[in-house]
Protein backbone atom coordinates (compact mmCIF):
# COMPACT_ATOMS: atom_id res chain seq x y z
CA UNK A 1 0.00 0.00 0.00
CA UNK A 2 2.82 2.39 0.82
CA UNK A 3 4.37 1.97 -2.64
CA UNK A 4 1.08 2.77 -4.38
CA UNK A 5 0.67 6.03 -2.42
CA UNK A 6 4.08 7.21 -3.58
CA UNK A 7 3.70 5.91 -7.13
CA UNK A 8 0.47 7.80 -7.86
CA UNK A 9 2.01 11.30 -7.62
CA UNK A 10 4.95 10.15 -9.75
CA UNK A 11 2.57 8.78 -12.38
CA UNK A 12 0.51 11.97 -12.39
CA UNK A 13 3.51 14.30 -12.75
CA UNK A 14 3.97 13.71 -16.52
CA UNK A 15 0.24 14.20 -17.04
CA UNK A 16 0.28 17.48 -15.13
CA UNK A 17 3.28 18.75 -17.07
CA UNK A 18 1.95 17.69 -20.46
CA UNK A 19 -1.42 19.19 -19.56
CA UNK A 20 0.36 22.52 -19.26
CA UNK A 21 2.03 22.31 -22.66
CA UNK A 22 1.75 25.38 -24.86
CA UNK A 23 1.06 24.68 -28.53
CA UNK A 24 0.26 27.21 -31.24
CA UNK A 25 -1.17 26.57 -34.69
CA UNK A 26 1.61 25.65 -37.10
CA UNK A 27 4.09 28.47 -37.55
CA UNK A 28 7.01 28.09 -39.92
CA UNK A 29 10.10 29.98 -40.92
CA UNK A 30 10.40 29.95 -44.71
CA UNK A 31 13.71 29.35 -46.52
CA UNK A 32 13.79 33.12 -47.12
CA UNK A 33 13.64 33.66 -43.35
CA UNK A 34 10.05 34.90 -43.14
CA UNK A 35 7.94 33.65 -40.25
CA UNK A 36 4.41 32.60 -41.22
CA UNK A 37 1.45 31.41 -39.18
CA UNK A 38 -0.66 28.76 -40.89
CA UNK A 39 -3.78 30.57 -39.70
CA UNK A 40 -3.97 34.34 -39.17
CA UNK A 41 -7.10 34.79 -37.09
CA UNK A 42 -8.90 38.14 -37.14
CA UNK A 43 -7.92 38.57 -33.48
CA UNK A 44 -4.23 38.01 -34.24
CA UNK A 45 -4.39 40.38 -37.23
CA UNK A 46 -6.03 43.02 -35.02
CA UNK A 47 -3.34 42.62 -32.32
CA UNK A 48 -0.59 43.01 -34.93
CA UNK A 49 -2.25 46.13 -36.39
CA UNK A 50 -2.67 47.62 -32.90
CA UNK A 51 1.03 47.16 -32.11
CA UNK A 52 1.97 48.50 -35.55
CA UNK A 53 -0.05 51.66 -34.86
CA UNK A 54 1.55 52.04 -31.42
CA UNK A 55 5.04 51.71 -32.93
CA UNK A 56 4.27 54.35 -35.55
CA UNK A 57 2.77 56.62 -32.88
CA UNK A 58 6.13 56.67 -31.06
CA UNK A 59 7.33 59.09 -33.77
CA UNK A 60 5.07 59.28 -36.84
CA UNK A 61 7.52 61.51 -38.76
CA UNK A 62 10.49 59.17 -38.49
CA UNK A 63 9.08 55.63 -38.29
CA UNK A 64 8.85 53.71 -41.55
CA UNK A 65 5.34 52.13 -41.56
CA UNK A 66 6.63 49.04 -43.40
CA UNK A 67 9.24 48.49 -40.69
CA UNK A 68 6.60 48.98 -37.99
CA UNK A 69 4.40 46.39 -39.73
CA UNK A 70 7.29 43.91 -39.97
CA UNK A 71 8.29 44.41 -36.32
CA UNK A 72 4.69 44.04 -35.12
CA UNK A 73 4.11 40.91 -37.21
CA UNK A 74 7.25 39.14 -36.04
CA UNK A 75 6.77 40.31 -32.44
CA UNK A 76 3.55 38.28 -32.34
CA UNK A 77 4.20 35.40 -34.74
CA UNK A 78 7.87 34.56 -34.07
CA UNK A 79 7.24 33.82 -30.35
CA UNK A 80 4.56 31.34 -31.42
CA UNK A 81 7.16 29.57 -33.54
CA UNK A 82 9.67 29.59 -30.67
CA UNK A 83 7.10 28.30 -28.18
CA UNK A 84 6.41 25.31 -30.42
CA UNK A 85 10.10 24.75 -31.14
CA UNK A 86 11.10 24.98 -27.48
CA UNK A 87 8.30 22.69 -26.20
CA UNK A 88 6.99 25.48 -24.00
CA UNK A 89 5.21 24.67 -20.77
CA UNK A 90 2.85 26.95 -18.88
CA UNK A 91 3.22 28.75 -16.52
CA UNK A 92 6.54 30.41 -17.35
CA UNK A 93 8.04 29.64 -13.94
CA UNK A 94 7.36 25.93 -14.44
CA UNK A 95 9.01 26.14 -17.84
CA UNK A 96 12.01 27.92 -16.25
CA UNK A 97 12.33 25.00 -13.82
CA UNK A 98 12.31 22.51 -16.70
CA UNK A 99 14.79 24.64 -18.65
CA UNK A 100 17.14 24.92 -15.69
CA UNK A 101 16.93 21.13 -15.26
CA UNK A 102 17.94 20.73 -18.94
CA UNK A 103 14.52 19.30 -19.81
CA UNK A 104 13.89 22.06 -22.37
CA UNK A 105 16.36 23.55 -24.84
CA UNK A 106 15.31 27.17 -24.27
CA UNK A 107 12.58 29.41 -22.89
CA UNK A 108 14.07 31.48 -20.08
CA UNK A 109 13.40 35.21 -20.43
CA UNK A 110 17.01 35.70 -21.59
CA UNK A 111 16.45 33.08 -24.31
CA UNK A 112 13.37 34.98 -25.49
CA UNK A 113 15.24 38.30 -25.42
CA UNK A 114 18.21 36.93 -27.36
CA UNK A 115 15.96 35.30 -29.96
CA UNK A 116 13.74 38.34 -30.40
CA UNK A 117 16.73 40.68 -30.62
CA UNK A 118 18.39 38.46 -33.24
CA UNK A 119 15.13 38.28 -35.22
CA UNK A 120 14.72 42.07 -35.18
CA UNK A 121 18.40 42.72 -35.93
CA UNK A 122 18.13 40.48 -39.01
CA UNK A 123 15.58 42.97 -40.37
CA UNK A 124 18.31 45.64 -40.56
CA UNK A 125 15.91 48.22 -39.11
CA UNK A 126 16.61 51.79 -40.16
CA UNK A 127 14.00 53.65 -38.09
CA UNK A 128 14.13 51.68 -34.82
CA UNK A 129 16.69 50.97 -32.11
CA UNK A 130 16.64 47.84 -29.96
CA UNK A 131 17.44 47.77 -26.26
CA UNK A 132 17.80 44.88 -23.83
CA UNK A 133 16.07 45.82 -20.56
CA UNK A 134 16.35 43.97 -17.25
CA UNK A 135 14.38 44.17 -14.02
CA UNK A 136 15.55 42.98 -10.61
CA UNK A 137 19.04 42.22 -11.93
CA UNK A 138 20.85 39.77 -9.68
CA UNK A 139 17.72 38.46 -7.94
CA UNK A 140 17.63 34.77 -8.91
CA UNK A 141 13.86 34.51 -8.36
CA UNK A 142 12.74 37.79 -9.94
CA UNK A 143 15.28 38.85 -12.56
CA UNK A 144 13.58 39.34 -15.91
CA UNK A 145 14.81 40.46 -19.35
CA UNK A 146 12.95 41.78 -22.36
CA UNK A 147 13.40 43.60 -25.65
CA UNK A 148 12.52 47.28 -26.00
CA UNK A 149 11.95 48.96 -29.37
CA UNK A 150 12.35 52.74 -29.72
CA UNK A 151 12.48 55.21 -32.59
CA UNK A 152 16.06 55.57 -33.86
CA UNK A 153 18.17 57.69 -31.52
CA UNK A 154 15.61 57.81 -28.71
CA UNK A 155 16.25 56.61 -25.14
CA UNK A 156 14.99 53.24 -23.94
CA UNK A 157 12.50 54.94 -21.61
CA UNK A 158 10.50 56.10 -24.67
CA UNK A 159 10.12 52.60 -26.10
CA UNK A 160 7.70 49.70 -26.24
CA UNK A 161 8.54 46.45 -24.49
CA UNK A 162 8.07 43.20 -26.41
CA UNK A 163 7.80 40.42 -23.82
CA UNK A 164 6.77 36.95 -25.04
CA UNK A 165 8.04 35.20 -21.88
CA UNK A 166 5.40 36.65 -19.57
CA UNK A 167 2.49 34.86 -21.28
CA UNK A 168 4.27 31.74 -22.55
CA UNK A 169 4.76 32.85 -26.15
CA UNK A 170 1.72 35.11 -26.42
CA UNK A 171 3.20 38.57 -26.74
CA UNK A 172 2.75 41.05 -23.93
CA UNK A 173 3.58 44.58 -24.99
CA UNK A 174 3.20 48.05 -23.56
CA UNK A 175 5.03 51.33 -23.39
CA UNK A 176 7.94 50.82 -21.04
CA UNK A 177 6.74 53.64 -18.76
CA UNK A 178 3.31 52.00 -18.45
CA UNK A 179 4.50 48.53 -17.39
CA UNK A 180 3.80 48.52 -13.67
CA UNK A 181 4.90 44.92 -13.12
CA UNK A 182 8.64 45.44 -13.69
CA UNK A 183 11.07 48.31 -12.90
CA UNK A 184 13.00 48.12 -16.18
CA UNK A 185 16.62 49.26 -16.35
CA UNK A 186 19.02 49.59 -19.26
CA UNK A 187 21.14 46.48 -19.86
CA UNK A 188 22.32 46.71 -23.47
CA UNK A 189 21.70 48.72 -26.61
CA UNK A 190 20.91 50.42 -28.78
CA UNK A 191 21.56 47.96 -31.51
Amino acid sequence: MMRVKHAVPLLLLPLMISGCAVQYDPVNVTPAGDVRAARMTPDLQNQIQTLEAALIALDPRSINPQEARAVAHDAFVYPMYLANDWGLTWPPLLHNTLRNANQRKAGLCVDWTRAMRARMRAKNLQTFDLYWAVAYKGNAWREHSTLVVTPKGRPMSEGIILDPWRNSGKLFWSKLKEDEQYPWKYFEGPG
